[in-house]
Protein backbone atom coordinates (compact mmCIF):
# COMPACT_ATOMS: atom_id res chain seq x y z
CA UNK A 1 0.00 0.00 0.00
CA UNK A 2 1.37 3.44 -0.93
CA UNK A 3 1.92 5.81 1.95
CA UNK A 4 0.51 9.39 1.60
CA UNK A 5 2.98 12.15 0.81
CA UNK A 6 4.04 14.22 3.77
CA UNK A 7 4.01 18.01 3.49
CA UNK A 8 7.22 18.27 5.47
CA UNK A 9 7.82 18.99 9.15
CA UNK A 10 5.37 21.35 10.80
CA UNK A 11 6.27 23.83 13.56
CA UNK A 12 5.97 22.20 16.91
CA UNK A 13 3.59 23.45 19.55
CA UNK A 14 6.60 24.70 21.55
CA UNK A 15 7.71 26.91 18.67
CA UNK A 16 4.19 28.23 18.13
CA UNK A 17 3.79 28.92 21.85
CA UNK A 18 7.11 30.77 22.00
CA UNK A 19 6.12 32.86 18.99
CA UNK A 20 2.80 33.78 20.62
CA UNK A 21 4.57 34.76 23.83
CA UNK A 22 7.06 36.93 21.95
CA UNK A 23 4.29 38.71 20.04
CA UNK A 24 2.27 39.19 23.23
CA UNK A 25 5.30 40.63 25.00
CA UNK A 26 6.00 42.98 22.09
CA UNK A 27 2.40 44.22 22.14
CA UNK A 28 2.59 44.66 25.91
CA UNK A 29 5.80 46.71 25.61
CA UNK A 30 4.30 48.91 22.89
CA UNK A 31 1.15 49.45 24.94
CA UNK A 32 3.15 50.41 28.02
CA UNK A 33 5.34 52.75 25.97
CA UNK A 34 2.20 54.50 24.72
CA UNK A 35 0.73 54.69 28.23
CA UNK A 36 3.91 56.00 29.86
CA UNK A 37 4.74 58.52 27.12
CA UNK A 38 2.72 61.31 28.76
CA UNK A 39 3.88 64.54 30.39
CA UNK A 40 2.29 65.24 33.80
CA UNK A 41 -0.25 68.05 34.06
CA UNK A 42 0.37 71.35 35.79
CA UNK A 43 -0.47 71.40 39.51
CA UNK A 44 -1.29 74.41 41.66
CA UNK A 45 1.70 74.95 43.99
CA UNK A 46 -0.29 77.34 46.19
CA UNK A 47 -3.04 74.82 46.90
CA UNK A 48 -0.38 72.17 47.51
CA UNK A 49 1.33 74.47 50.02
CA UNK A 50 -1.90 75.10 51.90
CA UNK A 51 -2.75 71.40 51.94
CA UNK A 52 0.67 70.52 53.34
CA UNK A 53 0.41 73.20 56.04
CA UNK A 54 -3.09 72.04 57.02
CA UNK A 55 -2.01 68.40 57.24
CA UNK A 56 0.85 69.33 59.55
CA UNK A 57 -1.08 71.95 61.47
CA UNK A 58 1.54 74.56 60.73
CA UNK A 59 1.17 78.09 59.38
CA UNK A 60 2.15 79.09 55.86
CA UNK A 61 5.23 81.29 56.21
CA UNK A 62 7.62 83.02 53.86
CA UNK A 63 9.37 80.26 51.92
CA UNK A 64 6.65 77.64 52.36
CA UNK A 65 5.38 77.96 48.80
CA UNK A 66 8.82 77.75 47.17
CA UNK A 67 9.95 74.71 49.15
CA UNK A 68 6.58 73.01 48.67
CA UNK A 69 6.74 73.57 44.90
CA UNK A 70 10.23 72.07 44.80
CA UNK A 71 9.16 69.00 46.79
CA UNK A 72 6.02 68.40 44.75
CA UNK A 73 7.84 68.87 41.45
CA UNK A 74 10.33 66.14 42.29
CA UNK A 75 7.59 63.86 43.63
CA UNK A 76 5.46 64.24 40.50
CA UNK A 77 8.49 63.39 38.38
CA UNK A 78 9.18 60.24 40.40
CA UNK A 79 5.57 59.06 40.77
CA UNK A 80 4.08 59.84 37.35
CA UNK A 81 2.95 57.11 34.95
CA UNK A 82 5.67 54.50 34.72
CA UNK A 83 7.64 56.08 37.55
CA UNK A 84 11.16 57.34 36.92
CA UNK A 85 12.42 56.09 33.54
CA UNK A 86 15.84 57.67 33.04
CA UNK A 87 17.72 54.78 34.65
CA UNK A 88 15.62 51.88 33.32
CA UNK A 89 17.70 49.02 31.92
CA UNK A 90 14.81 46.92 30.58
CA UNK A 91 11.93 47.57 28.16
CA UNK A 92 9.73 49.50 27.90
CA UNK A 93 11.68 52.24 29.71
CA UNK A 94 14.93 51.30 27.96
CA UNK A 95 13.32 51.95 24.56
CA UNK A 96 11.94 55.37 25.47
CA UNK A 97 13.80 58.66 25.26
CA UNK A 98 11.18 61.44 25.25
CA UNK A 99 10.10 61.17 28.89
CA UNK A 100 13.65 60.52 30.20
CA UNK A 101 14.74 63.76 28.53
CA UNK A 102 11.70 65.48 30.05
CA UNK A 103 12.82 64.12 33.43
CA UNK A 104 16.32 65.52 32.90
CA UNK A 105 14.84 68.98 32.34
CA UNK A 106 12.88 68.69 35.60
CA UNK A 107 15.98 67.47 37.45
CA UNK A 108 17.99 70.44 36.12
CA UNK A 109 15.40 72.94 37.32
CA UNK A 110 15.17 71.19 40.70
CA UNK A 111 18.94 71.26 41.11
CA UNK A 112 19.04 74.99 40.37
CA UNK A 113 16.38 75.82 42.95
CA UNK A 114 17.90 73.51 45.58
CA UNK A 115 21.27 75.21 45.08
CA UNK A 116 19.60 78.62 45.38
CA UNK A 117 17.91 77.54 48.61
CA UNK A 118 21.20 76.39 50.05
CA UNK A 119 23.36 79.33 48.93
CA UNK A 120 20.98 82.31 48.80
CA UNK A 121 17.44 81.98 50.09
CA UNK A 122 18.28 80.30 53.41
CA UNK A 123 21.25 82.56 54.26
CA UNK A 124 21.19 86.15 55.47
CA UNK A 125 24.66 86.95 54.13
CA UNK A 126 27.76 85.30 52.66
CA UNK A 127 29.31 84.70 56.09
CA UNK A 128 26.24 83.01 57.53
CA UNK A 129 26.10 79.27 58.25
CA UNK A 130 24.50 76.93 55.73
CA UNK A 131 21.30 75.14 56.65
CA UNK A 132 22.10 71.57 57.69
CA UNK A 133 19.29 69.94 55.69
CA UNK A 134 19.91 71.90 52.50
CA UNK A 135 23.61 71.15 52.82
CA UNK A 136 22.72 67.47 52.41
CA UNK A 137 19.88 67.96 49.92
CA UNK A 138 21.96 69.60 47.18
CA UNK A 139 24.46 66.74 46.64
CA UNK A 140 21.58 64.25 46.78
CA UNK A 141 19.59 65.97 44.03
CA UNK A 142 22.84 66.39 42.07
CA UNK A 143 23.34 62.62 41.87
CA UNK A 144 23.57 61.19 38.32
CA UNK A 145 20.15 60.90 36.75
CA UNK A 146 20.75 57.46 35.19
CA UNK A 147 22.08 55.45 38.12
CA UNK A 148 20.03 52.29 38.73
CA UNK A 149 22.03 50.37 41.33
CA UNK A 150 23.29 51.12 44.83
CA UNK A 151 22.18 53.82 45.21
CA UNK A 152 19.63 54.40 42.48
CA UNK A 153 18.74 57.87 41.26
CA UNK A 154 15.23 57.55 42.68
CA UNK A 155 16.49 56.72 46.16
CA UNK A 156 18.85 59.71 46.13
CA UNK A 157 16.13 62.07 44.96
CA UNK A 158 13.70 60.81 47.57
CA UNK A 159 16.31 61.41 50.26
CA UNK A 160 16.68 64.94 48.90
CA UNK A 161 12.92 65.39 49.27
CA UNK A 162 13.17 64.29 52.91
CA UNK A 163 15.89 66.85 53.63
CA UNK A 164 14.03 69.69 51.87
CA UNK A 165 10.85 68.69 53.67
CA UNK A 166 12.69 68.80 56.99
CA UNK A 167 13.88 72.31 56.16
CA UNK A 168 10.33 73.34 55.24
CA UNK A 169 9.01 71.95 58.53
CA UNK A 170 11.58 73.88 60.53
CA UNK A 171 10.68 77.05 58.64
CA UNK A 172 7.23 77.00 60.17
CA UNK A 173 8.15 76.09 63.77
CA UNK A 174 8.52 78.54 66.65
CA UNK A 175 12.30 78.37 66.91
CA UNK A 176 13.55 81.74 65.65
CA UNK A 177 17.14 80.49 65.65
CA UNK A 178 16.31 77.59 63.37
CA UNK A 179 15.68 77.58 59.58
CA UNK A 180 15.01 80.83 57.75
CA UNK A 181 13.99 81.91 54.24
CA UNK A 182 15.06 85.42 53.19
CA UNK A 183 12.86 86.85 50.45
CA UNK A 184 15.13 89.65 49.26
CA UNK A 185 15.53 91.20 45.83
CA UNK A 186 19.23 90.36 45.56
CA UNK A 187 18.60 86.69 46.38
CA UNK A 188 15.93 86.48 43.72
CA UNK A 189 18.11 88.19 41.13
CA UNK A 190 20.87 85.62 41.69
CA UNK A 191 18.45 82.76 41.13
CA UNK A 192 16.85 84.35 38.08
CA UNK A 193 20.30 84.87 36.55
CA UNK A 194 20.81 81.11 36.58
CA UNK A 195 17.34 80.59 35.12
CA UNK A 196 18.09 83.08 32.35
CA UNK A 197 21.23 81.22 31.30
CA UNK A 198 19.26 77.95 31.19
CA UNK A 199 16.53 79.47 29.04
CA UNK A 200 19.09 81.07 26.73
CA UNK A 201 20.87 77.76 26.22
CA UNK A 202 17.64 75.88 25.58
CA UNK A 203 16.49 78.50 23.08
CA UNK A 204 19.77 78.29 21.15
CA UNK A 205 19.73 74.50 21.06
CA UNK A 206 16.12 74.42 19.87
CA UNK A 207 16.75 77.05 17.20
CA UNK A 208 19.67 75.01 15.85
CA UNK A 209 17.24 72.30 14.75
CA UNK A 210 17.24 73.81 11.25
CA UNK A 211 20.88 74.90 11.17
CA UNK A 212 22.07 78.47 11.62
CA UNK A 213 25.04 80.58 10.62
CA UNK A 214 26.11 82.17 13.91
CA UNK A 215 28.52 85.05 14.40
CA UNK A 216 31.07 84.63 17.19
CA UNK A 217 30.12 87.14 19.90
CA UNK A 218 31.82 85.33 22.78
CA UNK A 219 34.23 88.21 23.50
CA UNK A 220 31.96 91.09 22.56
CA UNK A 221 32.04 94.39 24.50
CA UNK A 222 35.40 93.68 26.14
CA UNK A 223 38.54 94.55 24.10
CA UNK A 224 40.83 92.79 26.62
CA UNK A 225 38.83 89.57 26.87
CA UNK A 226 40.51 86.30 25.96
CA UNK A 227 39.48 82.69 25.50
CA UNK A 228 41.32 79.37 25.70
CA UNK A 229 41.11 78.42 22.03
CA UNK A 230 40.51 80.58 18.96
CA UNK A 231 37.25 80.07 17.09
CA UNK A 232 36.03 81.02 13.65
CA UNK A 233 34.29 84.38 13.26
CA UNK A 234 31.20 82.56 12.01
CA UNK A 235 30.14 78.91 12.03
CA UNK A 236 27.18 76.75 11.13
CA UNK A 237 25.39 75.26 14.13
CA UNK A 238 22.94 72.42 13.50
CA UNK A 239 21.44 69.88 15.88
CA UNK A 240 21.82 66.25 14.76
CA UNK A 241 18.44 64.83 13.80
CA UNK A 242 18.76 62.19 16.53
CA UNK A 243 18.93 64.95 19.18
CA UNK A 244 16.06 67.15 18.02
CA UNK A 245 13.35 65.45 20.08
CA UNK A 246 15.78 65.09 23.01
CA UNK A 247 16.29 68.86 23.17
CA UNK A 248 12.58 69.46 22.71
CA UNK A 249 11.49 67.30 25.63
CA UNK A 250 14.30 68.48 27.88
CA UNK A 251 13.08 72.05 27.33
CA UNK A 252 9.50 70.96 28.02
CA UNK A 253 10.54 69.37 31.31
CA UNK A 254 12.58 72.37 32.41
CA UNK A 255 9.81 74.87 31.62
CA UNK A 256 7.20 72.66 33.32
CA UNK A 257 9.19 72.67 36.56
CA UNK A 258 10.09 76.36 36.20
CA UNK A 259 6.44 77.34 35.93
CA UNK A 260 5.69 75.65 39.25
CA UNK A 261 8.68 77.37 40.86
CA UNK A 262 7.85 80.86 39.60
CA UNK A 263 4.20 80.62 40.65
CA UNK A 264 5.41 79.79 44.16
CA UNK A 265 8.04 82.54 44.08
CA UNK A 266 5.28 84.98 43.13
CA UNK A 267 3.78 84.35 46.58
CA UNK A 268 6.91 84.26 48.73
CA UNK A 269 8.46 87.32 47.06
CA UNK A 270 5.16 89.16 46.61
CA UNK A 271 6.03 92.24 48.73
CA UNK A 272 9.42 92.60 47.03
CA UNK A 273 7.93 92.28 43.55
CA UNK A 274 5.19 94.80 44.29
CA UNK A 275 7.67 97.24 45.83
CA UNK A 276 9.80 97.06 42.66
CA UNK A 277 6.71 97.24 40.44
CA UNK A 278 7.88 93.94 38.96
CA UNK A 279 4.85 91.69 39.49
CA UNK A 280 3.59 92.23 35.95
CA UNK A 281 6.98 91.25 34.52
CA UNK A 282 6.94 87.98 36.46
CA UNK A 283 3.39 87.34 35.29
CA UNK A 284 4.58 87.80 31.71
CA UNK A 285 7.36 85.25 32.21
CA UNK A 286 4.86 82.75 33.60
CA UNK A 287 2.46 83.46 30.72
CA UNK A 288 5.11 82.68 28.10
CA UNK A 289 6.15 79.51 29.90
CA UNK A 290 2.51 78.47 30.14
CA UNK A 291 2.21 78.83 26.36
CA UNK A 292 5.29 76.64 25.96
CA UNK A 293 3.47 73.87 27.85
CA UNK A 294 0.53 73.49 25.48
CA UNK A 295 -0.07 69.87 24.42
CA UNK A 296 1.83 68.62 21.39
CA UNK A 297 -0.76 67.85 18.71
CA UNK A 298 1.48 65.48 16.81
CA UNK A 299 2.79 61.95 17.44
CA UNK A 300 6.31 63.14 16.58
CA UNK A 301 8.33 66.34 16.91
CA UNK A 302 8.18 67.88 13.43
CA UNK A 303 11.32 69.52 12.11
CA UNK A 304 10.29 71.34 8.95
CA UNK A 305 12.22 74.25 7.48
CA UNK A 306 11.52 77.69 9.00
CA UNK A 307 9.08 78.75 6.24
CA UNK A 308 8.41 75.34 4.74
CA UNK A 309 5.25 73.29 4.24
CA UNK A 310 5.67 71.33 7.46
CA UNK A 311 5.86 72.92 10.90
CA UNK A 312 8.87 73.03 13.20
CA UNK A 313 7.95 72.38 16.81
CA UNK A 314 11.44 73.20 18.06
CA UNK A 315 11.29 76.72 16.60
CA UNK A 316 7.86 77.31 18.13
CA UNK A 317 9.08 76.25 21.56
CA UNK A 318 12.27 78.30 21.14
CA UNK A 319 10.11 81.35 20.41
CA UNK A 320 8.17 81.05 23.67
CA UNK A 321 11.32 80.39 25.67
CA UNK A 322 13.09 83.38 24.11
CA UNK A 323 10.15 85.62 24.94
CA UNK A 324 10.10 84.31 28.49
CA UNK A 325 13.83 84.99 28.80
CA UNK A 326 13.40 88.54 27.46
CA UNK A 327 10.75 89.21 30.09
CA UNK A 328 13.00 87.62 32.71
CA UNK A 329 15.88 89.95 31.82
CA UNK A 330 13.55 92.90 32.24
CA UNK A 331 12.39 91.51 35.58
CA UNK A 332 15.97 91.24 36.81
CA UNK A 333 16.63 94.86 35.86
CA UNK A 334 13.58 96.01 37.80
CA UNK A 335 14.70 94.07 40.87
CA UNK A 336 18.19 95.57 40.72
CA UNK A 337 16.88 99.14 40.87
CA UNK A 338 16.68 100.75 44.26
Amino acid sequence: MDTPDRAGPRPSWIFRGALVLILAYALFVLAMMWWWDTEPDHFDPIKATQARATARQQPVVVGSATTSALIDTIQVMLDKRGGYLSNDKLPPGLLMDNIPNWEFGVVTASRDLTRALRNEFSRSQTQSVEDKDLQEAEPLISSPNDRWLLPSSESQYRKAIERIDSYATRLADNDTDDAQFYARADNLVDFLSVVSTRLGSLSQRLSASVGQMRIDTDLANDPNAQQSKPTASSRVVKTPWTKIDDNFYEARGYTWALREQLEAIRVDFGPVLRDKNAMVSLDQVVREIEEAQKPLGSPIVLNGSPFGFFGNHSLVLANYISRANAALIELRELLRRG
